[in-house]
């Protein structure tokens, strides 16, 4: 048995190796929140026929690739920022704004914290409540903001909870905020999963809002993580230039240009994805639904949270349960709120999820 702290993340396979013998490549990372499509095939042989591009620099503006990026989010390129992965904005904003104060709805990602207190500022959380379904009280919610708060942070849709804020309740958010000089950082990593993509996202605020910052990248949507490709959406043209200033120069490689300005043109992958996992998502909550064993919540993003009903059954439990069939799901105990009657897991392909969701009921002996 792994002890608490000893907890396993999406991306810690090999550690998953080590400690239960199973080869890395014989698992099905529930885990990691990744599309199982893959990346697209499109985008496998342009980059293998433009390996020549190490060769040369990137422009160092990356206009072409802001332009790619402004057309699929419909924004100005002039308000985007690209980065080596939403990480590294989510570290320069954060240097640059040092918020004393942050308030951060959890429970969700823990880089976020971590990221702040590096930058000398201290995080308080507002939890999502589980008799809520973990949906956001907007009364109650925006009653807690005050003067004493300088940075909110938001994952929409949440991760773990795959709760979703809708942009006309963002939008109420960024006028208390605007009243108590709070600026916002939305991360919204998993809305393009969403089944109502354009009532969520908050892009279109940025046109309105200058006390906002959107974050996204490419590692889950498009099942690109080792690209490293990220990129920032705000109105704050003060912002936009003090990150772009305090960036290193070329900190996205040529490849990875070449990648973006096909992924975000890429219509066939982009709709198969959504069709995917908008009909997983509902067959596997319909299923779940009907099972006296577990409480399941609604999802907007590619995952799913789970409370365990049965009271001798942990998260632990049913991780080493599908663990030791070769599939890794998230035991949710480490996150704030959370204990350890809560797992999460994304949607992989049909067979897969079949398979999982078998193991989870108990259905298959060999689960045990």
């Amino acid at each position: 048995m792994i002890k608490h702290k000893d907890h396993f993340h999406g991306s810690d396979l090999e550690q998953i190796e080590q400690y239960y013998g199973i080869k890395k490549e014989d698992i099905v990372s529930f885990s990691a929140n990744v599309n199982p499509l893959g990346i697209s095939p499109n985008l496998r042989e342009t980059l293998a026929r433009h390996l020549d591009a190490i060769t040369t620099y990137p422009d160092r503006d990356y206009t072409s690739l802001r332009r790619c990026i402004a057309e699929y989010i419909h924004s100005d390129p002039e308000m985007i920022i690209v980065g080596n992965g939403s990480t590294e904005l989510i570290s320069l904003f954060i240097q640059i704004e040092r918020p004393k104060k942050a308030m951060v709805l959890g429970p969700t990602y823990s880089e976020y914290e971590r990221e702040i207190f590096l930058g000398g500022g201290t995080t308080h959380y507002y939890p999502l409540r589980e008799k809520d379904d973990f949906i956001l009280d907007m009364c109650d919610f925006t009653h807690k903001l005050n003067e004493s708060i300088d940075l909110l942070v938001i994952c929409n849709p949440n991760n773990p909870t795959s709760s979703a804020i809708t942009r006309e309740e963002m939008r109420q958010i960024l006028d208390v905020c605007k009243q108590y000089d709070i600026f916002v950082m939305v991360d919204e990593t998993y809305v393009e999963f969403a089944e109502n993509t354009e009532e969520i996202t908050c892009v279109p605020l940025t046109n309105y809002y200058n006390n906002i910052i959107i974050l996204r990248g490419t590692s889950k949507f498009f099942a690109a993580p080792g690209l490293r490709l990220g990129y920032a959406v705000t109105g704050n043209r003060d912002l936009v230039k003090s990150i772009n200033t305090r960036k290193n120069p070329w900190t996205i490689n040529s490849l990875a240009v070449i990648a973006g300005e096909l992924m975000f043109t890429d219509e066939s992958y982009i709709a198969r994805t959504k069709q995917l996992i908008s009909a997983e998502r509902a067959r596997i909550y319909n299923q779940l639904k009907e099972s006296s064993e577990f409480k399941v919540y609604p999802a907007s993003g590619n995952f799913m949270l789970v409370r365990i009903l049965q009271k001798n059954l942990t998260s632990l439990d049913l991780f080493e349960r599908a663990i030791r069939q070769g599939m890794m799901i998230r035991d949710c105990s480490t996150f704030p709120f959370l204990d350890q009657k809560y797992i999460r897991f994304c949607f992989m392909l049909p067979e897969d999820n079949n398979r999982l969701i078998s193991c989870l009921l108990n259905q298959d002996q060999t689960c045990v």
